[in-house]
């Protein structure tokens, strides 16, 4: 697969992170964002959801926004959950890409400034990889490591596609990508691996690049794996079933 040869500009970059609970983590998350995106010249906004914090997050965010002029806090009013919050804040966007970020700082803003360039290349999706060369990986847990190469390995013989990284959800979109796979099913973190089937199966046209991971310093992590495997699994299956079943019904036109 190739990028479009004559992709429409992009004019805005838009940085989606949900966010529970990370009133200590967000402040360094979100400077560190805007000011490397300003410094590489990116136009950006950053859309931060606040899904239902018990913490002071909202309050964190109010005050970012005067420091930040780039920063739009919503909130998510519930029903909660990661992939409800990702999706409000697609909700929300201006930009003709987005990028979804964690609240955490796990994800390097330099990586995203990497994706907002290839998807100016033509790219319609940008997916990240944290196994693969040039990649690098810092304080991975080892039990959660393991399962999750069991779980991109299932993902990737399922579908027969090169990516070994699909459950994670720093991954960038051009709006139409993001338009077109809608209505989005999962609630949770399987909207990290709905998203990009969805856009392979219907057609987007992709690509890989490696990216830096470090683990989170401030809080714990919201992934839970004993509750997400039959979501997981559910998500792949109806997008499976959609690739060899739809008669290419939900295919780009």
């Amino acid at each position: 697969m190739s990028p479009s040869p004559n992709p429409p500009p992009l004019t805005l970059f838009s940085v989606v992170i949900p966010a529970r609970d990370e009133e200590a983590s967000l402040p360094a998350t979100v400077r560190d964002i805007h000011e490397v995106f300003l410094r590489e010249g990116v136009p950006h906004e950053i859309v931060v959801v606040d899904d239902g914090s018990r913490d002071s997050t909202w309050q964190v965010l109010q005050a970012l926004r005067r420091e930040v002029p780039a920063l739009t806090p919503v909130q998510n009013p519930g029903p909660n959950g990661f992939g409800r919050a990702v999706v409000q804040g697609f909700n929300h966007i201006h930009g003709d890409a987005c990028v979804i970020m964690m609240a955490d700082a796990s994800d390097s803003p330099a990586d995203a400034v990497k994706y907002w360039r290839l998807l100016n290349e033509g790219w319609e999706c940008v997916f990240g990889s944290r196994f693969i060369k040039g990649a690098r990986m810092i304080d991975y847990p080892r039990v959660k490591l393991l399962i999750n190469r069991l779980a991109n390995l299932f993902i990737k013989t399922l579908f027969h596609i090169p990516l070994n990284d699909t459950t994670n959800a720093f991954k960038a979109y051009r709006r139409g990508v993001i338009e077109g796979c809608r209505p989005f099913l999962s609630p949770h973190f399987n909207l990290t691996v709905e998203i990009p089937l969805k856009a392979m199966v219907r057609g987007y046209s992709w690509t890989v690049t490696p990216i830096d991971w470090r683990n989170r310093r401030h809080g714990e992590a919201k992934l839970k794996i004993k509750e997400m495997g039959s979501r997981y699994f559910f998500i792949c299956m109806y997008v499976w079933l959609e690739k060899y079943f739809s008669r290419g019904d939900y295919r780009r036109k």
